[in-house]
């Protein structure tokens, strides 16, 4: 089975809402600011026990507004991530089914990335950890 488990979640917003939601998360839920991937756009990656399960990223132009045009809007949750295994046979299934995708590696981190979309448009992230993948290759 491809997905292991629910990863994060990523909160949209804008530059000026980053510093009230990186209060709340660590102050009040005590979360803590961990490692981030440069990403070109602001945010913070929340950690608990290791792991980075909320993920802020603040590249909204106003607070409720769309992000990227090219996508659509899904309220404050901007995507949601699955811990995945099986990267070459996930492509290979997403293929078959003609469920449109796309990869991101991410430089100088042993994760690879899969996008897609639900039905109702929001956006699935499934977070492959390539030292874990069968044959490490992607």
């Amino acid at each position: 089975m491809p997905v292991t488990a629910l990863h994060h979640f990523t909160i949209r917003c804008t530059p000026d809402e980053l510093p009230p939601l990186v209060d709340f998360y660590t102050r009040v839920m005590r979360l803590t600011v961990g490692a981030r991937p440069e990403i070109p756009a602001p945010g913070a990656w929340l950690y608990a026990d290791g792991q980075p399960i909320v993920h802020l990223y603040a590249h909204l132009s106003t607070p409720d507004g769309p992000g990227d045009a090219d996508e659509p809007v899904t309220g404050h949750v901007d995507h949601i991530s699955f811990r995945s295994r099986g990267l070459a046979e996930m492509r290979e299934h997403l293929r078959a089914l003609d469920i449109p995708f796309a990869e991101a590696p991410i430089p100088g981190w042993a994760i690879h990335q899969l996008f897609l979309h639900d039905p109702r448009g929001l956006k699935i992230e499934m977070t492959f950890w390539m030292d874990l993948e069968e044959g490490s290759a992607a």
